[in-house]
Formats: C-alpha cells, structure tokens, sequence
C-alpha cells in the first residue's frame, strides 16, 4: 500500500463547491490506511473545530491548510478594478502558522474582498511565519504562467514565493485529474524543480468523497451558479477525478515519480499543530472587596428577585392572575443559583448583565429576552431579560442543565443603529482579545435541497414541489440524498 496524504481539499466549508462531510472524510480516510488529512478550504478556516473533532474520532492527524487568493495589486486593501488573483496553498505547521492564518484569512475577508476574499503578497510576507506553502492547482500563479507558455515568468513567481516563505517551506504542486492542461505543464513542473531544487509535491483536488459523487458535485455546482445541468456554457469540473483517492490510485498517476507522493508524507510530519479547548474561555469580572464572583452574582441575583417581586409578579398577584406561588418562585430561584454556582457560570452571568446594564443606562433599546435564556428566572431577576418564566410556563432545564453539560447562550437584542456601542464598551472594558464576534452558517434544509436540485435538473416545477411537500420541513438532507429521491 502506497503511502500518501491528502494536502488539497475542500470540505463542505468551501460552500457549494466542496461536498466533503468532515466525518466521513476522516472515516473514510482512516479505513484506506492513511494516517493524515488536510483540509484547505477556499479563503476561509471555518471548518477548523469540526475537522479536529473529527480526525481526533477517527485516529489521525489533521492538518488545518487554507487555498488563499493572492490578488495581482500590490495591495489587497486598495480599490479594485476588475482584479485578478491565484490561488495559493497554505498549511500550518505550528501555533504560529495557526494565527498567521488566521491573520490572513480575517484580513482577506474584511479588507481584501473583492468577488473573492483577496490577500496581498505584501501581507504574506509579513505573516510566513509558521506556514507551509504550495503552487496550488492551475489557477496558481506558477501553473497559468506555464499554461499560457510563459516559463520565465512561472520561474519568477516561484522564486518570488519561496522568497516569502522561505525555503524547505515552498513546494511546487503537481496534480493529474484527468484534465490535458495538467499533463501539459508536468514536463515544465519538473524542469522547475530541477532548476531551481523547489521540491515538487503531488496533490489531488478533492472537492467529494469518491468518484461516484462528481454528478452530486455537479448538481451543486450548479446550484451555486443559478444554471442547470443542461446549459453548454456554464461552470463545471471537466473531470471525474477530484475526489479522495487512495495512495495507490495516487501512485498509478505518478508511477515514474515516487518522490512526490513521499513528500506529503514529510509535510504531515512537520505540520503539528493541534488546536486546544480554552478551559476557562470567560474573561475576568473584576467583584467588589469582600465578594467572591459567586457571592457577587447570588447578590445582584437576589436584588433583583426583591424588585421583582414587589412590583410585576405583586401586581400579578393583585390581579388575581399569577399562576404560581411566591414560595414557587424562591424555590425556583434557589434552584437555578444553585444550578448556576455548581456549573461555574456565575462569571458569565456577571458579564452579560454588565453590558446589558451600560446599554439600558446609556438609553441604548434592549429586546426582552429570546431563545432558551428566557426560561431562566435568574436572568430575568437580574434585568437581563423582561420575561417572566413562572408565568409563562418556560423551563430553566432547556437553558442549563447540569446533566446535559453545555455552554449558556444567552440571547440578546440590541438596537441595530447603537450595538456597536455596547460592542465597543465591552471591548474596551475586557479586552480586545477577549471579544469576538460569531458567524452563522445556513444550511441547505431538505425542502429547499429538493427544490434547487429541481431547478438544475430542469424538472417541472410541479413536480419537484409535489416531491418537496412529501417531506417534514425539519429534516436536513445533502444535495447527493436530494438526488437519490429524484431517481427514486
């Protein structure tokens, strides 16, 4: 069995083009023996807790890589005028290549975007650190300078970007899907690497699971572009092969050049990264002299039940409307303080009561509580949330439950024309690098699923609704399970 490692995929993170499911990537990876996986996303390191998680499941090592897009203006912060940019490989081989690429990726994403989240040379000479690169695939600037004849310049740009990452730390990337532009530049690929002694490394450019997938890949291909199936002129691989081949299958591309499937064995070596769960993630609630933060937050907690009691749950009281005793409220209240001390999350607690308080201070709008937090009559004594849980029948377990351990998510909302205010006040107040704002990602819901597949298969409306109707709308599936109904 030949030994190889994938060096250049796409997970599901590359949205609507890579089809790669973390977990079976990595189970499928384990049971063909390879003991590595990387996983290089376009322009973003999404996926980078969930492809740990999972390689971890299954027993390997990963290897956490990004394809960037270097952009041809000398700076990626500048104006763009219909900018061209190259693909480019890099992989983390250490701490420091971690939060260079996380430097780069935030960079290209919130200063560099343009089509594509673009990256200057500039800046990634000035965060090399720690990464280990690769000419990428024929959109890398190294292979379309030989695709376009242009040897010499192919010869600068890789001298150019060894110079940037340094040397042992720059491959030339050599791939064979199938495609006659590939073969062509091989011969030229070689002569580099003899020339110039730049190591040539073989990849393939896996965008799904195994060689059946590629017409799911194409159905979502063209979801992505709006176009279906049948049109001549739209985007498509013009191949079958970008999937995740076996290192024998690897071998019989490169039967003559053993040594560029050996290095992807050498790069998984060096690349020992590994990302660590932070244990105590909150920051620091400064508590006055003579509390600690669980007595501090039982305090504010208690106050706040005192205020409660006697204006809204005494006025429900005196209507004749409460649905549930006084004594049921301090147990609760006892309950969930207990709950919340045993768990450590009185600090966290402490926090989003903090900056609620600045807002309704400051006369910034705050919403009144949503999602599972309003089941919490902690935070509604403590004026983090207007909801009264007794009163409405919430339950605190769907929000904390000590044997079902998960982090508190409190949701809260503030007044879109001011929230950069409260964001403000508490970066300033705990710590630039104690603050982070979040993504979320949609997810293609069955129906919806059924209904793109439709539309590129360029079947019926009716008919895709009819089959679409037939399925609860709480059910997730992926483009490939969407096509299996249609030939069902």
């Amino acid at each position: 069995m030949t030994e190889f490692t994938h060096l250049h995929l796409h997970s599901e993170y590359s949205l609507l083009d890579g089809a790669n499911d973390l977990k079976k990537l990595t189970s499928r990876v384990a049971a063909m023996g390879q003991k590595a996986v990387a996983m290089t996303d376009h322009g973003n390191i999404y996926g980078a807790v969930h492809l740990f998680d999972a390689a971890k499941a299954a027993g390997i090592k990963p290897i956490l890589g990004c394809e960037l897009y270097v952009c041809k203006a000398e700076d990626h912060r500048a104006e763009a005028q219909n900018d061209h940019y190259n693909h480019l490989i890099v992989l983390a081989e250490n701490e420091d290549g971690y939060r260079n690429l996380i430097r780069i990726t935030s960079e290209a994403s919130l200063h560099g975007f343009y089509r594509k989240p673009r990256i200057s040379k500039q800046y990634l000479a000035e965060h090399a650190k720690g990464l280990i690169c690769m000419s990428a695939c024929l959109s890398g600037e190294v292979a379309e300078n030989l695709t376009a004849g242009n040897y010499d310049a192919a010869k600068a740009a890789a001298l150019q970007y060894q110079d940037i990452f340094g040397r042992g730390n720059y491959y030339l990337e050599i791939q064979d899907q199938g495609l006659e532009q590939e073969r062509r530049i091989q011969n030229d690929l070689f002569r580099l690497e003899k020339e110039l002694e730049i190591p040539l490394v073989a990849t393939n450019d896996s965008h799904y699971l195994c060689g059946e997938d590629s017409h799911a890949h194409d159905v979502m291909l063209c979801v992505q572009t709006g176009s279906k199936v049948h049109d001549a002129d739209r985007f498509r691989f013009d191949s079958d092969q970008f999937f995740v081949k076996s290192g024998d299958e690897m071998a019989r591309l490169f039967p003559d050049s053993p040594g560029v499937l050996a290095r992807t064995m050498e790069i998984a070596e060096r690349c020992n990264f590994k990302l660590h769960k932070v244990h105590n993630p909150w920051p620091e609630f400064a508590v006055p002299e003579g509390y600690t933060i669980d007595s501090y937050f039982e305090q504010i907690c208690r106050d706040g039940f005192k205020k409660r009691m006697a204006t809204a749950v005494r006025q429900l009281e005196e209507r004749g409307q409460l649905r549930s005793t006084l004594e049921q409220y301090q147990t609760r209240l006892d309950y969930e303080i207990g709950i919340i001390k045993q768990m450590k999350y009185s600090g966290y607690f402490l926090i989003v009561w903090d900056y609620i308080q600045y807002a309704r201070d400051h006369g910034i709008p705050v919403g009144p509580g949503r999602g599972s937090g309003a089941g919490s009559l902690a935070t509604y004594s403590m004026g983090i949330t207007n909801i009264d849980p007794l009163q409405n029948v919430l339950l605190f377990e769907r929000f904390l439950n000590p044997e079902r351990v998960s982090m508190p998510d409190i949701d809260v909302d503030f007044c879109m024309n001011r929230r950069g205010e409260v964001i403000e006040y508490v970066t300033r107040k705990y710590g630039r690098e104690q603050v982070a704002q979040i993504i979320t990602f949609n997810t293609m819901a069955a129906k919806g699923a059924i209904k793109d597949c439709g539309r590129a298969l360029d079947m019926p409306y009716g008919e895709v609704d009819r089959i679409a109707k037939l399925i609860p709308g709480t059910v997730g599936i992926t483009i490939d399970e969407a096509l299996r109904m249609f030939r069902n």
